[in-house]
């Protein structure tokens, strides 16, 4: 039997300025890493032959499978706030489209597959650290219950890339709801070109709010979905402390999926500042900065609808400003509603955002460990005699006191049990989430060693993530000082 993929190929059935057909650049020695079984399967893909020799060469990009129309998507983008008209897939190429077991159409992407006409002079590859990163951090996001794009495989291409030092290339199979963002927009808008919106705006309708088609206003409504998208998923962000690194508006996914992790983190100590992107300097994207940038992305997909809206110019902007103002509600709403299940309370009163904020603030002042604080609130919830372990995690553990006493009061106010409380606060609050140290250390094995065993194992305990794993329970630790990570980087 050969591979097949039951490709669709509806994006590339658009005109030809939404895309360059190219196709990947054969490598010289592919082979496959790892290969995600259940997600093939769910893809309807066999994953037996997929991971053969020939699956292997389709996964690296050295050989084309049938049905393919391989192209590399146009757009365009601010990145850290300044206008890029043309940026496009300079080092991804769209293999095609299928429908999952759940009726739903996945694109199928090379991410490493060698240059394109959107390359901007960089080689089209992608080094074996990035590709594993993003294989690990978007798989634990999807454990984690947050939507992102997933990873189907990783290959190595036993060919070297060159960056700061010599690296071992690989390419990334990467599954999105589609790749379409706020910077594909951009790309027509910045054009003047309001067919080629109004062509896309149809086709993302179709594709991702078809029940918007037959709405009075489907642009408008079209806005409004994107905006309570994306309000949902950066609240949900917030809550496992994890900070994206480069919320361009090309990396603002229309879906409302978690897209492009380079250089991504998990918070360990609280600390609304907190960056590790090593290109963002300034801190345009901190932990605590990003529902404003969220907002400040989407007023930039706003700017690109107007000429859909209305002729009128000013009653187009009052309509998306009326729109855009609805984006605070839906994030507070989403992300009040989480932090409140994260300290157990089943019921919205008085004071309770009050409350929740106290907590981050004396975890600010003292150190305390993000995940760690939550996860052992939990057990400190079904039995208050236990909270000696969240103590433990604050540098002046009377704050810990002083907050606890207020709590302990307000969860006698709702009739649940402490150990329906336990349970549903460990349902939310990880044990495991993919430590910086944790990621740089199986990179390292990999890139120096040729070992995939700590990636393998990372990869089980990050799948299941509100369960204790006694055998793991080292992968819950913070980092010791020597084992901090500071910074992240970007793997172009």
């Amino acid at each position: 039997m050969t591979v097949h993929f039951p490709f669709q190929n509806t994006y590339a059935a658009l005109p030809a300025n939404f895309f360059a057909r190219v196709a990947p650049t054969p490598v010289s020695a592919p082979r496959l890493i790892k290969l995600n079984r259940p997600l093939a399967i769910h893809l309807g893909l066999d994953p037996d032959l997929l991971e053969t020799a020939e699956g292997a060469e389709i996964l690296a990009g050295k050989a084309l499978p049938a049905g393919a129309d391989p192209i590399a998507m146009a757009y365009a983008g601010h990145q850290f706030g300044q206008f890029v008209p043309q940026l496009g897939d300079g080092r991804a190429i769209l293999l095609g489209e299928v429908i999952d077991r759940d009726g739903v159409r996945r694109d199928i992407q090379l991410k490493g597959s060698g240059p394109t006409p959107f390359s901007r002079r960089g080689d089209g590859r992608a080094a074996l650290g990035p590709v594993l990163r993003e294989y690990i951090v978007s798989e634990a996001m999807a454990a984690l219950g947050i939507p992102t794009t997933r990873s189907l495989a990783a290959a190595i291409t036993g060919e070297n890339v060159i960056r700061e030092t010599v690296l071992p290339g690989a390419v990334l199979t990467r599954v999105a709801a589609s790749h379409i963002r706020v910077g594909t927009f951009q790309y027509f808008a910045a054009r003047g070109d309001v067919e080629g919106v109004r062509q896309l705006a149809d086709h993302v309708i179709a594709r991702h709010y078809p029940d918007l088609a037959l709405t009075e206003r489907p642009y408008h409504a079209l806005l409004k979905g994107v905006i309570g998208r994306q309000a949902e998923l950066v609240a949900r962000w917030l809550l496992v402390g994890f900070i994206h690194g480069v919320m361009n508006t090309d990396n603002t996914s229309i879906s409302g999926e978690t897209i492009d992790y380079g250089p991504c983190a998990f918070m360990d100590d609280y600390d609304p500042a907190t960056v590790f992107s090593s290109i963002d300097e300034l801190g345009r994207y901190a932990y605590g900065n990003q529902p404003r940038i969220a907002l400040w992305n989407l007023t930039r997909l706003a700017e690109c609808l107007l000429p859909l809206f209305s002729e009128d110019k000013e009653k187009a902007i009052e309509e998306a400003q009326a729109i855009l103002g609805e984006f605070a509600g839906k994030f507070t709403a989403a992300y009040q509603a989480g932090l409140r299940r994260k300290i157990g309370l089943f019921t919205a009163r008085d004071g309770d955002e009050a409350l929740v904020q106290d907590l981050l603030d004396a975890m600010a002042k003292n150190q305390a460990d993000f995940t760690l604080t939550f996860r052992r609130l939990s057990e400190a919830a079904g039995d208050p005699a236990s909270d000696h372990s969240v103590r433990e995690l604050f540098t002046d553990a009377s704050a810990y006191d002083e907050w606890a006493a207020r709590w302990l009061e307000r969860l006698a106010a709702e009739p649940q049990s402490p150990e329906e409380r336990r349970n549903a606060m460990r349902s939310v609050n990880p044990a495991f989430i993919p430590r910086n140290h944790r990621v740089e250390a199986v990179i390292a094995a990999a890139t120096t060693k040729d070992d995939y065993a700590p990636f393998e194992e990372l990869l089980k305990v990050l799948s299941r993530p509100y369960e204790d794993q006694p055998e793991f329970a080292a992968y819950a630790d913070p980092p010791l000082p020597d084992q901090r990570v500071m910074q992240t980087f970007c793997g172009t």
